[in-house]
């Protein structure tokens, strides 16, 4: 740390990138699992079932029956209830609540198993040079999400609404995503020092990569657009929409931004499209490198890439053949964190060399 005096010791520094690295990536996993949860409370319209964001006092389910009453009977002013679940009654209720509550339940156990690590790390000393700024930056971003996380769900229980918000529910993905993202990328570099050297071919496929991987992420983020506006049940049909490539009904609205995130047709071509695209770049990266990588992380990273692009492509029109069940859109969205941690791992491995000091 740069304000320590230097240790005049022969002893080994405290920090402990190993073990900051591997729980890192332990939340990471946790937060995998927090977005395959969320898929399904989405799929199976029980995001809205709790209608009160208590941080503290929400963790403990239902304890009595004059609870259970009450907050159905707050579940039965919303639209959702009204259009959609009217006389389900509250054993119909208990069942969409449970998957609610134990989403944000994972929530909250994923702040704890950040933050009392990260202050023990802090308080011992353990932390790497560098890293302290954006480990608490990864705290507070944990925090924005569960704050995001209600901004959502809010948005179901407005007039007339029977899901929440198409632009709020890409938010939160997104910020899931990134933050997964980011918790994986810090835990690695702490595991996997740059190299000291490269081969040739590793600048050209680090691009080939990089355009993979953002285009993987334009293909997720427009894949919450089709889920916030229940795309994936129409059009269930590949590869043609309707009988052709492009479906008669795309881009029918003036507005190019209303196009883009509210459209049925439209949302749906998108993320087909860039899918496609993803794919071909994911492949081509993995091709690359198998045939110009010498064996190591490098090389596995990016056949790694090729093979989980193709399972959720594969995975991909299965939901849409199928009208998106319950459990296949559930792994749909659990494999697409797969596909990025295989982006990441391959862009890891294909990082430039230390540069000599």
């Amino acid at each position: 740390m740069p304000f320590d005096a230097p240790s005049t010791r022969p002893v080994r520094s405290r920090a402990a990138p190993r073990a900051i690295g591997l729980w890192l990536l332990g939340v990471a996993a946790m937060v995998w699992v927090m977005v395959a949860l969320g898929g399904a409370t989405r799929l199976t319209g029980s995001g809205l079932s709790i209608m009160e964001w208590a941080p503290l006092s929400g963790t403990l389910p239902p304890l009595s029956d004059a609870e259970w009453q009450r907050l159905y009977d707050l579940y039965r002013t919303i639209p959702q209830y009204q259009l959609v679940n009217q006389g389900f009654g509250i054993e119909g209720f208990k069942q969409i609540f449970w998957l609610e509550w134990a989403h944000r339940l994972w929530g909250r156990l994923i702040g704890l198993a950040y933050a009392l690590p990260l202050a023990w790390f802090w308080l011992r000393g353990r932390i790497p040079a560098g890293y302290k700024g954006r480990l608490l930056l990864l705290l507070v971003l944990g925090g924005l999400q569960g704050a995001v996380g209600w901004f959502m769900v809010a948005s179901g229980f407005e007039a007339d609404r029977t899901t929440v918000s198409p632009y709020r529910l890409v938010m939160h993905l997104g910020l899931a995503l990134g933050l997964f993202a980011a918790l994986t990328w810090t835990g690695l570099s702490l595991l996997r020092p740059r190299p000291a050297e490269a081969p040739p071919a590793t600048r050209s496929i680090r691009r080939q990569a990089k355009a993979a991987a953002w285009l993987l992420v334009a293909a997720m983020l427009a894949g919450g657009f089709v889920a916030g506006n229940r795309a994936g049940l129409a059009y269930n049909t590949f590869p043609l929409m309707e009988g052709q490539l492009v479906p008669p009904g795309y881009w029918p609205m003036e507005s190019a931004w209303a196009n883009l995130t509210l459209d049925v047709a439209t949302v749906q071509f998108n993320h087909r499209l860039l899918a496609s695209l993803a794919a071909l770049a994911a492949l081509g990266a993995a091709f690359a490198g198998w045939r110009r990588l010498p064996p190591g992380f490098a090389r596995r990273a990016c056949l790694g890439l090729g093979g989980a692009v193709a399972l959720q492509y594969v995975l991909g029109i299965a939901t849409v053949l199928h009208a998106v069940p319950v459990w296949l859109g559930t792994l749909h969205q659990a494999t697409a964190v797969l596909v990025l941690t295989a982006a990441l791992l391959a862009l890891h491995g294909l990082r430039a060399p230390e540069r000599a000091s």
